[in-house]
């Protein structure tokens, strides 16, 4: 598409217009030729002497809008078009766009394949925040063959832009999990079937796919990044078998983004003892609450001490460390609820805590007590993945490793390759493990993936991602949506 002297327009949308810009800088595209960006579902003046680049995600509206520049008399909106879509185009409207004016002045037509962010060096985002409600909210079932459909698309294109074809697992319990293992493996298959070198390489037998759910650690999210990593650090570091010290900086990886935002930067808590203060701000509630002991390893016997302080905090603070102290308990009985809620003075907010359980948490069943160290799911399972000692009872295949005659990795034509930097480094040749949190991840399961990679000395790469990356207060608010009716979120 390039060509030395001459300048080109770049269109997109929102979806493409995210990917690119989580990848690279506006110097970066300029540098390749393009002299103005447009977003294409605002009006642009025509320039019919300069031809197009398309970046587009293979939606009803995006291609509407692109026939639409190629309709006019006398001339089109620009001189040619070279498009790309970010996924695969659905037949109807690639059919649509064959009968349109445009296939007259196309010179480009491509699936490129890239309907993810990297978010990190290992960790990425499908950019889809609006999946949680589709597919927890009751008023959304009609909805959710359809949301676990398109998610299935962008991880199996994650896993083809990777050039792996991984066994696939889940955790066994919840529908959804195991319903979005078999649609990831339907359209891995068709990956495969079109590029039959998908996943070939020395170790590459041994990738996995490890489709978690949220409701597996509902801990994690609560707590926020100063709460998360010093407990990932200090005291589940060495009992989960993982590697304990700093999060080493991480190298930039040319082409993606920034991989050392504030959650895996070394911070100024990693250097010394987080110092004691009080209420939330002081850490001690919801890091103890999580953790079901105190920072000298003793068990708590009474949670409520530790949440009394905090109930003159803001209300979603507040919640927090009920969500925590109800978990702590595995439940609790109604009026105990009923009483915790309006000692907090959070009535307002009584359904959103109740929504723990859409996501599999349990609120009011009363049961023994447990403790749960902060990632301890995800990282302990990731661990033992790569250890290969997971219950296959519990985390069960629905696909196995395809035994493989090449000793090199493949290199499709086809695909991009997001973990390749611009001096053309080939493909990992060993192992990976992606995994998929439906629900949002957190950061310290963000964290626990560099852990585990480094505690393999990089044979090994963990790779985490979700449809968004959670914050408490977004984890909150996602919980807040799961009981109401919304016409505005978005249709999968």
């Amino acid at each position: 598409v390039k060509k030395d002297g001459e300048w080109k327009v770049l269109i997109m949308d929102h979806p493409s217009m995210r990917i690119l810009s989580s990848c690279c800088k506006m110097s970066d595209i300029l540098a390749e030729g393009i002299t103005i960006v447009e977003d294409i579902n605002k009006r642009r003046e025509p320039i019919p002497s300069l031809e197009a680049i398309y970046l587009l995600s293979p939606t009803e509206k995006s291609v509407q809008a692109l026939i639409a520049d190629f309709r006019g008399t006398p001339t089109f909106t620009y001189k040619a078009a070279h498009v790309f879509f970010t996924d695969t185009c659905p037949e109807p409207l690639f059919s649509e766009l064959g009968r349109s004016r445009l296939a007259k002045v196309v010179k480009t037509l491509k699936e490129i394949h890239l309907a993810f962010l990297p978010y990190e060096a290992q960790v990425f985002s499908l950019d889809a925040p609006h999946s949680t409600y589709n597919l927890y909210c009751p008023f959304r079932v009609g909805e959710r063959a359809r949301q676990i459909e398109a998610l299935a698309q962008q991880i199996a294109t994650l896993c083809a832009t990777l050039q792996e074809y991984p066994a696939i697992r889940y955790r066994k319990g919840p529908e959804v999990t195991a319903q979005l293992a078999h649609a990831v493996l339907a359209k891995l298959n068709a990956f495969k079937a079109d590029n039959p070198s998908l996943g070939e390489g020395p170790e590459k037998t041994r990738s996995q796919l490890l489709i978690m759910d949220r409701g597996s650690d509902p801990v994690s999210p609560l707590l926020t990044p100063v709460q998360a990593t010093p407990l990932t650090q200090t005291r589940c570091g060495l009992a989960h078998g993982l590697v304990q010290g700093h999060v080493c900086p991480l190298a930039p990886t040319p082409g993606l983004c920034d991989p050392s935002p504030p959650a895996v930067k070394p911070q100024p808590w990693h250097q010394s003892p987080t110092p004691p203060l009080s209420g939330i701000a002081g850490l001690p509630a919801p890091q103890d609450l999580a953790m079901g002991s105190d920072a000298e390893g003793e068990k708590i016997k009474d949670a409520m001490k530790l949440i009394v302080p905090v109930l003159l905090d803001p209300a979603y603070d507040k919640i927090r460390v009920l969500l925590l102290y109800i978990l702590l308990r595995n439940g609790v009985s109604e009026e105990n609820l009923a009483k915790l809620i309006q000692h907090a003075n959070v009535q307002a907010h009584s359904s959103l805590i109740r929504n723990l359980e859409q996501l599999g948490g349990t609120v009011t069943n009363p049961g023994v007590c447990w403790q749960q160290a902060v990632g301890s799911e995800t990282g302990q399972k990731a661990n033992d993945a790569v250890e290969d000692r997971l219950d296959r009872k519990l985390w069960p295949f629905v696909s196995a490793p395809a035994p493989t005659s090449s000793s090199q990795a493949a290199v499709s034509a086809r695909f991009g390759h997001w973990h390749k930097n611009k001096a053309g480094v080939e493909t990992r040749a060993g192992p990976r493990l992606i995994i998929y949190v439906l629900g949002g991840v957190a950061m310290s399961e963000m964290r626990a993936a560099y852990e585990v990679t480094r505690a393999t000395d990089g044979k090994w790469e963990v790779l985490i991602g979700s449809s968004h990356i959670l914050t408490p207060t977004r984890f909150l608010d996602d919980l807040k949506m799961l009981d109401q009716k919304l016409e505005d979120i978005a249709l999968p």
